[in-house]
C-alpha cells in the first residue's frame, strides 16, 4: 500500500509544481497589477471571472468527469475512441447552441452583471473564449489516465506562465486594463487549442454512439448542477457585495480571497492525481484502508498550508499591495479555512463515485448552497465584505459533512478520527503562535520569513507532543521526501497504470 501512496503523493508534487510556480510569479506581479488596474477594475474582473467559471459548468455538463470514470470500463482502443468522440460531437452542438444564446444575451448579461453594457464586448471575449477551453479537458484528462504527470505539468505550467506574461504586455506596458487582461486569454487559448488537438486526434474520429453518450450523461449531468452550486456556493458572494458594497469593497475583498485559496494549489493538484488513484485502486482488497490513509496525510498538509498562509497573511498583503488593499488581509484566515473544509469534502466523498451514486453530489451542494446564500445574506449588510469571509467557511463546513455523510451511506470508510483532531489541534496552535509572537515589522520580508518558518517548526513539534507519529511513519516519510526529491521520470515506469 505505501508504495502505492508514494506514487500518488509523487504525482501530486509533480501536478503541483505548475500551480506553485505560476501562483509565485502571480505574487511577485501583484505589486505591477495593483499600479495599473484600480479596484474597481478589480472588481470588474472579479465579476467576469464569476461570469466565465459559471459557463465552464455549463459548456462540460459534467461529461469531464464521467470521461475519467468511463475511460476505465474501456476494453478497447475502439471503445475508447468511441466514448471520447461521441463526448466531442455532442459538446460541439450542445455548445454552439450555447454559444451563439450567450453572444446575443451579451448586453443583458453584462447590464445585470457589471451593472452597465460598457463591458459588452468584452464579456463576448470571455463567453467565446471559454467556448473554446469547454473542450481542453479530453487531452488533460488523457496525460492524467495514462500517468504523463510530468508532461501534464509542463502544458499547464506553460499556459499559466503565458498567461500571465502576456498579461504583464498587456496590462502594465500597454496599459490596455480590463480588455487587456482578457485579451491575453484569447491570445493563450488560441496557442494551446492547437498544440492540445496534437494529444487528443487519435481519439477523434467521426463515429457516435448514442449508448456511449446516454451512459457519459447519466454519469455526468448530475454533477452539472453540483459543479454549478459549486461555482455559485464559491462566487455568490461577490454578487451580494455588489449589491450592499461598492465594486472596490468587491477588489479588496477579491485580493484577499485570492491569497486565501492558495491552499486550493495543492487540492488542485492532489485532485489531479487522486481521481485516477481512486478508480485504479476501487476493486483492490486494500482499497478502504488506502482511502483513510491519505485521508491522514492529505489532511495532515492541507492544515499545514492553511496555517502557514493564515499567520503570514498581513505580511504578504502588506509586501504585495498598496496601502488600498491592506485589508484584504483579515479575509484570508477564513478563505484558507473554507478550502480546508473543501479538502475534507473531496477526500471523504470519493465513496459516490466509486459506486456511481453521482445524483448525491447536488443534494449536498444544494444544501450547502442554500446555507451559502443565507449566509451570505445575513452576514454581509451587517459586516461586509468580512461577512462574505466567515459565509464562506460555514457554507464549506457544511459541504464536508453533507458530503461524508452520503459518500459513508453508500461506502463506508473508518477515519482515523483521532489523528484528524490532532492534526487540526497543532495547525491551530502553529498558527496562534506564529501570529502573536513580535517578530519585526509587519509587511517586511524578515517578518514574513520569521511567521512562515514558526508555523513549518512548531507544526510539527505539537504533532509529535500529542503522539500523532506512529513510529513506522516516521522512516516512511524520510523514504518519502527522498523519492519526492528525485526527478519524476524514475518513477513513471512504476507508476503509469494507462487501461
Amino acid at each position: 500500500m505505501f508504495e502505492r501512496l508514494k506514487a500518488l503523493f509523487t504525482h501530486t508534487t509533480v501536478y503541483g509544481v505548475g500551480d506553485v510556480a505560476t501562483s509565485l510569479l502571480s505574487l511577485l506581479l501583484l505589486p505591477v497589477f495593483t499600479r495599473y488596474l484600480t479596484p474597481v477594475d478589480y472588481g470588474v474582473i472579479a465579476l467576469l471571472v464569476t461570469a466565465e467559471a459559471g459557463m465552464k459548468v455549463l459548456f462540460r455538463w459534467g461529461v469531464d468527469k464521467a470521461f475519467i470514470r468511463l475511460y476505465y470500463d474501456c476494453a478497447d482502443a475502439e471503445a475508447r475512441q468511441r466514448l471520447a468522440s461521441s463526448i466531442f460531437l455532442f459538446l460541439v452542438a450542445a455548445n454552439g447552441a450555447l454559444l451563439a444564446v450567450g453572444l446575443l444575451a451579451a448586453p443583458r448579461i453584462a447590464a445585470e452583471l457589471l451593472g452597465t453594457a460598457a463591458h459588452t464586448g468584452i464579456l463576448r471575449l470571455v463567453i467565446a473564449n471559454t467556448f473554446v477551453i469547454g473542450f481542453f479537458f479530453i487531452p488533460l484528462s488523457l496525460l492524467r489516465i495514462e500517468g504523463r504527470s510530468a508532461r501534464y505539468a509542463r502544458v499547464t505550467f506553460s499556459r499559466a506562465f503565458l498567461t500571465i506574461l502576456c498579461r504583464l504586455l498587456l496590462v502594465a506596458l500597454l496599459e490596455m486594463g480590463v480588455l487587456g487582461f482578457v485579451l491575453a486569454d484569447i491570445v493563450v487559448t488560441t496557442i494551446y487549442t492547437v498544440l492540445l488537438g496534437r494529444l487528443c486526434a487519435p481519439l477523434i474520429r467521426p463515429t457516435f454512439s448514442r449508448a456511449a453518450l446516454r451512459e457519459a450523461l447519466r454519469f455526468g449531468l448530475p454533477m452539472l448542477p453540483n459543479t454549478c452550486a459549486h461555482q455559485v456556493i464559491a462566487l455568490n458572494d461577490r454578487y451580494i457585495l455588489s449589491r450592499y458594497a461598492t465594486v472596490g469593497d468587491i477588489g479588496v475583498y477579491a485580493i484577499g480571497a485570492t491569497l486565501g485559496v492558495a491552499v486550493k494549489y495543492f487540492l488542485r493538484a492532489f485532485h489531479t492525481a487522486w481521481a485516477p488513484f481512486v478508480y485504479e485502486m476501487m476493486d483492490k482488497p486494500d482499497a478502504r484502508a488506502t482511502y483513510r490513509a491519505v485521508t491522514t496525510y492529505a489532511f495532515l498538509v492541507i492544515v499545514l498550508l492553511a496555517a502557514g498562509l493564515a499567520a503570514t497573511a498581513d505580511d504578504l498583503i502588506r509586501l504585495m499591495t498598496v496601502a488600498d488593499f491592506h485589508a484584504a488581509a483579515r479575509v484570508v484566515p477564513w478563505i484558507a479555512l473554507g478550502a480546508v473544509l473543501q479538502g475534507v469534502y473531496q477526500l471523504t466523498s470519493v465513496g459516490l463515485s466509486i459506486k456511481k451514486r453521482t445524483r448525491y453530489y447536488p443534494l449536498a451542494t444544494g444544501l450547502t448552497l442554500i446555507a451559502s446564500v443565507g449566509a451570505n445574506l445575513v452576514l454581509i449588510p451587517r459586516f461586509g465584505f468580512m461577512g462574505a469571509a466567515y459565509a464562506n467557511a460555514f457554507a464549506y463546513g457544511i459541504l464536508a459533512s453533507a458530503g461524508m455523510a452520503f459518500s459513508q451511506w453508500h461506502y463506508p470508510i473508518r477515519y482515523e478520527w483521532l489523528r484528524l483532531l490532532k492534526v487540526a489541534a497543532a495547525g491551530l496552535a502553529s498558527c496562534w503562535l506564529a501570529s502573536i509572537v513580535p517578530v519585526g515589522e509587519p509587511g517586511a520580508v524578515a517578518s514574513l520569513l520569521a511567521r512562515g518558518a514558526l508555523v513549518v517548526v512548531c507544526y510539527p513539534v505539537a504533532l509529535l507532543a500529542q503522539g500523532f507519529f506512529r513510529r513506522t511513519e516516521i522512516a516512511r516519510l524520510v523514504e518519502t521526501v527522498r523519492v519526492i526529491g528525485q526527478h519524476p521520470s524514475r518513477l513513471r515506469r512504476s507508476t503509469r497504470n494507462a487501461p
